[in-house]
């Protein structure tokens, strides 16, 4: 404080800042990405260890041998399935009642925004059944869920013959002191969000439930499974949740240790295990596992339904039954005693899992990296921000302005001009968050509009007009300035700027710590376009440069990028046709179930980007 109190050294300090800068953000960017990079690297990504000493040891004897019997309750539910023409709902009740469980239906309704395409109507209806197996050894005050989603066709049969398999074998035992839910749910996410509102008695969306419901105790952890093969060669989690959420990582160590101990080969995001040593292939592998992980938790799509119940402080995980690696063969008897495993150390739990973390990323499963370690790179990005911001208000303050020519050589100074007042920023902020407002209400308020004058569907309207709103938007303010005297100075423009620097860093910072993956790519593609972008300077390099940052184009490549990773590279074709399924999808998303994604891109970043382009063309 004594050095900065001193106007020589205040000077000193502004000479070098203003002299270093575009140095200082080069190299604090690139420090970033470098950061970024170095994650899967042993130093950065130690070994996972178990928090819990109630799940400290994998010391339980799994009894679970009813292989053949799932398999059979499997095919018997397929018949009646095909019989139904869907959910067997009796059949599944009177199979409950027969293994002594407490049955209970739901029947629930939803209304959709908009019919995506694989439904062809706005009313979606469905039923969840459930059987509740009361704990003998204590009252219903805690519970666990075992769910399986009841999808269209062949898909999940066999994961609903296991988990009737193991609720047989889990009824003859007598140490459970914890309720245990088996749950069937229609519609994957519908019917799991719908049965979440109505156990919680909450209304978080418009589904609409009726009849009476069931309950167990306060639910501490949950596994949702899905298995469509009578062999399985591996089994893959899936922890990313709603809006990026994770699950405690102590129930991921959970399922690791007991997959080794049964010798059940198990993968992250796809892929198998980190070769061993510290090779080049096993870094790239590991690059590799991380990056997928940090697109589909960007993306703020739950991978399975355990994504909603985190939103309730549920620790849940997705288990997937995967038949693509022939050199290893597994039964469902060895599953079942893996599931059986870890419902009996989640029964030892005193309390939730807590102890371990919550904000963390996977390089593999058994290797992880802190928000201590990550938030580094992200922190170097924002960096940027924060130098430019602090060039711009130096050579705008009042004692600085008119050295500015001597502060930074070569520097021509700021042209001695009107000041404008703050009035001069209203403009352009109206217009670019007015821009924001039309992009959020506009495509589902106005589909029925668009399919009456085009050809197309109300899911292809609604995209439709996302898309047009979103490149309207370029168009429209960048002559908001001048309606006001003085609005096209050169100081104008600055003060704009250094608004728009501080807006963004803003939100880049409050978004990476509710989902650290969509926060860094944001700021990775966004922070070198909102550095550079000047009326000054090359306009049509500095435009296409503008352009490559913005969250749409972002949105694109990363769908490239992830086919990329998951080795099943997409033509330009395809990739433009997952594009418009991802604008279409995350906007359901966010009125089906509360995703912050689409609002968040809607609301914040794209009138922060418009404002940046304001700049751009400032003259």
């Amino acid at each position: 404080m004594g050095l900065l109190s001193d106007p020589h050294c205040r000077r000193a300090l502004s000479r070098l800042v203003l002299r270093l800068n575009t140095p200082l953000c080069l190299l604090s960017y690139l420090l970033g990405l470098g950061w970024f990079l170095a994650l899967p690297l042993p130093p950065l990504a130690p070994r996972t260890y178990m928090s819990e000493n109630a799940m400290g040891s994998t010391m339980v004897e799994e009894t679970f041998g009813m292989g053949e019997r799932a398999l059979s309750y499997a095919r018997e539910f397929a018949g009646h399935k095909k019989k139904a023409g869907g959910m067997p709902v009796a059949w599944l009740e009177r199979t409950m009642w027969s293994l002594g469980l407490e049955v209970h239906r739901q029947p629930f309704t939803l209304t959709l925004p908009f019919p995506d395409e694989t439904r062809e109507r706005y009313m979606v209806k469905g039923t969840n059944v459930y059987g509740i197996l009361r704990a003998p050894r204590a009252s219903s005050t805690e519970a666990l869920v075992l769910s399986v989603p009841c999808s269209p066709g062949t898909h999940n049969n066999q994961a609903l013959g296991l988990m009737l398999a193991l609720a047989a074998h889990f009824r003859g035992q007598i140490y459970w002191a914890k309720d245990i839910i088996f749950l069937v749910n229609e519609h994957d996410l519908l019917g799991m969000e719908a049965w979440l509102e109505a156990y919680h008695d909450i209304n978080l969306t418009e589904v609409q439930s009726s009849g009476a419901l069931g309950r167990a105790g306060a639910i501490q952890a949950a596994i949702s499974l899905e298995l469509s093969s009578d062999v399985v060669t591996s089994l893959d989690v899936g922890v990313e949740g709603l809006n990026g959420q994770l699950p405690n990582l102590d129930l991921l160590n959970l399922f690791h240790a007991f997959c080794q101990k049964n010798g059940l080969l198990c993968t992250i995001q796809g892929k198998l295990p980190r070769p061993e040593g510290d090779s080049l292939p096993a870094y790239a592998h590991s690059l590799q596992t991380l990056l997928l992980m940090v697109l589909a938790q960007a993306s703020g799509r739950p991978r399975g339904d355990h994504g909603l119940f985190l939103r309730y402080r549920i620790e849940a995980i997705t288990l997937r039954g995967i038949n693509s690696f022939r050199q290893y063969k597994y039964d469902l008897t060895t599953l079942g005693k893996t599931l059986e495993g870890m419902f009996r150390k989640l029964n030892n739990l005193l309390e939730r899992l807590h102890q371990s973390y919550f904000f963390y990323l996977l390089p593999s499963l058994s290797r992880f990296v802190s928000i201590g370690l990550y938030m580094p790179a992200f922190g170097f990005l924002i960096l940027v921000l924060i130098l430019k911001a602090l060039d711009l208000w130096m050579k705008l303050s009042k004692g600085e302005t008119g050295n500015a020519e001597r502060l930074w050589d070569g520097d021509r100074g700021i042209r001695e001009e009107p000041r404008p007042g703050l009035l001069a920023l209203v403009p352009p902020l109206v217009v670019c968050h007015a821009a924001g407002l039309a992009l959020y209400f506009l495509p589902v308020l106005g589909q029925h509009v668009a399919t009456q004058h085009f050809p197309v569907s109300e899911a292809e309207a609604v995209v439709l007009t996302l898309i047009a709103i979103y490149v309207a938007g370029m168009a429209l303010p960048h002559n908001a300035h001048r309606a006001l005297s003085g609005g096209s100075s050169d100081r104008g423009w600055m003060v704009l700027k250094l608004v728009a620097l501080l807006y963004l860093a803003l939100q880049l910072g409050c978004l990476a710590l509710l989902n650290f993956s969509l926060g860094f790519i944001l700021a990775a593609t966004m922070v070198p376009a909102a550095a550079a972008v000047t009326p000054n300077g090359p306009r049509v390099l500095l435009g296409v440069l503008l352009v490559l940052g913005t969250p749409a184009v972002t949105l694109l490549l990363t769908i490239f990028l992830q086919r990329e990773l998951e080795e099943a590279p997409a033509g330009l074709g395809e990739g433009w046709q997952l594009f418009l399924g991802a604008l279409g999808e995350g906007l359901l998303q966010h009125h089906l179930y509360g995703s912050f994604l689409y609002p968040f891109l809607a609301l914040g970043a794209h009138p922060c980007w418009l404002l940046l382009w304001n700049v751009l063309c400032w003259k």
